[in-house]
């Protein structure tokens, strides 16, 4: 499996931006479909994002689409989640997650998991 960790989380105010980063260890980064997922107090974590090991197919919620963009760095073994417009609903941490079975939006499919970032958007 790969290790991931997490960057970037904050507290920023409502229609704001932040990016978030995750850097993996481990096994070849290229192979893996890379996603981000989230979860509020008092909620499941549900997906947010993701993007393929090639990058050329992204994925994302209607709750974020038009507002977040997913990218990744194969040189850098990093994938990264760009914020904008974030309103106090975005509130969660966020988590990283890697998978070599294919994207999916349950989060029983993906097998690596980091330990997660706050993002707190005030109003």
């Amino acid at each position: 499996q790969v290790q991931l960790v997490e960057s970037g989380g904050g507290v920023v105010q409502a229609g704001g931006s932040l990016r978030l980063s995750c850097a993996a260890s481990g096994r070849s980064f290229s192979g893996y479909a890379m996603g981000w997922f989230r979860q509020a107090p008092g909620k499941v974590r549900e997906f947010v994002s993701a993007i393929s090991w090639s990058g050329t197919g992204t994925y994302y919620a209607d709750s974020v689409k038009g507002r977040f963009t997913i990218s990744r760095d194969n040189t850098k073994n990093t994938v990264y989640l760009q914020m904008n417009s974030l309103n106090p609903e975005d509130t969660a941490v966020y988590y990283c997650a890697a998978t070599t079975t294919g994207i999916r939006y349950s989060e029983l499919h993906w097998s690596s998991w980091g330990q997660g970032t706050q993002v707190t958007v005030s109003s």
